[in-house]
């Protein structure tokens, strides 16, 4: 299979010169992603919504290269203020309790201030048969 590049829509990507995700072979690379609706490019100001918006936009990636949350393997949370990470985890756990990825989190700033959290995700579709 050859890499196939996958894109938001959202202006960034052109802008900046990066893919939402990468397909190779059954690998899928999906970059930092944030909470901002790509439909209207606004953000919501908390950070559970922030939370689950994210979540919907790698979902979308993952569903155009033929995959789910539930293919993840391995995911990095970015989240700027200690505090908001506890309150992210309900939502954390709604879209991985059935993968359950390896996982890492770090706290650093973002792109801007309103952005309050990031997740990036590396996916394997599964062959069929495979648990």
């Amino acid at each position: 299979m050859t890499r196939r590049l996958i894109s938001s829509g959202s202006r960034f990507e052109e802008e900046i010169g990066y893919s939402r995700a990468v397909v190779d072979g059954d690998d899928i690379f999906v970059s930092g992603t944030t909470g901002y609706d790509y439909s209207t490019m606004t953000i919501v100001d908390d950070v559970v919504g922030q939370c689950d918006q994210t979540f919907r936009n790698i979902a979308a990636a993952l569903k155009q290269a033929d995959a789910t949350l539930d293919d993840v393997v391995q995911v990095l949370f970015i989240v700027p203020r200690r505090e908001d990470w506890e309150p992210c985890w309900p939502v954390v756990k709604k879209y991985f309790g059935v993968a359950k990825p390896a996982s890492t989190l770090i706290h650093a700033n973002l792109q801007t201030d309103a952005m309050r959290i990031e997740i990036q995700v590396t996916a394997r579709r599964r062959r069929q048969g495979e648990q």
